[in-house]
């Protein structure tokens, strides 16, 4: 029987292995390997939509998701929805922002108003939009006297309704935060998640393959699936250990693949 939970691989990871047509269709044909039937759409270089989806259907691996960054939102929607519908996907996230262009308050709440607005139309083409989270969006605002405050990420999800999260819990635990806290605050608008782990080395934090580092992952799991998520996303953003991203998303799928995912 077939799981309702899919699993994929963050095509970040393997950027510097995806910046051709033929190279793409090589690394998907190990990520296949790696035992992966789903990847999320980024970090390649110059390959039409339609190709695109062309080399995923060869390699037996199937769109469930994108990172998109915001210059081409605001650049050209019409694009981003035309290229989400020719990749098959009907979730699209924004990935990463220059945290240093906001710098009060004001600026934040412009920002949430402008994904809302994304996030609404985007659903009128059958596309939901999200926002994936770093670790700097856990600074607070309204600290008073040493106290108080809320996060970004906290105002964020109050002054929008529509847009999803896309809670990157690597990030969130390097934020100082607790994963299954934000998964269960998050219940109802976090279809997609990322996992991705963090280790000690050389006494700093490094990414590590899920399942390595410190996250307790069956709970955040367990809270996640409470929470209405369907997909869970992989993404090794540098691989310190291994040296070798293909290593360590097959790592971290076998480890998953124990906790029951």
């Amino acid at each position: 029987m077939a799981s309702k939970y899919r699993v994929a691989a963050q095509m970040f990871g393997m950027r510097e292995f995806i910046k051709t047509p033929e190279d793409m269709a090589k690394s998907l044909v190990r990520v296949k390997k790696a035992g992966y039937d789903y990847v999320q759409i980024s970090g390649f270089g110059p390959i039409e939509a339609v190709e695109l989806k062309k080399i995923c259907d060869g390699a037996g691996v199937e769109p469930i998701g994108a990172h998109v960054g915001l210059p081409l939102f605001r650049e050209n929607e019409k694009k981003v929805i035309a290229d989400c519908k020719a990749w098959g996907i009907e979730y699209v996230a924004i990935p990463w922002l220059p945290r240093n262009d906001y710098k009060v308050l004001a600026d934040w709440k412009k920002l949430f108003r402008e994904f809302e607005g994304y996030a609404k139309r985007f659903a009128k083409e059958g596309v939901k939009v999200q926002y994936r989270n770093h670790s700097f969006e856990f600074e607070k605002f309204g600290i008073k006297n040493g106290a108080g405050g809320k996060t970004i990420l906290d105002m964020l999800y109050e002054n929008t309704k529509v847009l999803q999260a896309e809670l990157d819990f690597g990030w969130v635990a390097r934020g100082g935060y607790n994963p299954v806290v934000w998964a269960k605050k998050m219940s109802g608008r976090l279809d997609q998640v990322h996992f991705k782990d963090w280790g000690i080395i050389d006494d700093k934090p490094e990414f590590r393959a899920v399942g390595e580092g410190s996250i307790d992952w069956p709970s955040v799991i367990r809270a996640c699936k409470a929470s209405g998520t369907k997909d869970f996303i992989i993404e090794q953003d540098s691989c310190v250990v291994t040296k070798d991203p293909f290593l360590s998303y097959t790592i971290s799928r076998a480890n998953l693949k124990k906790m029951g995912l």
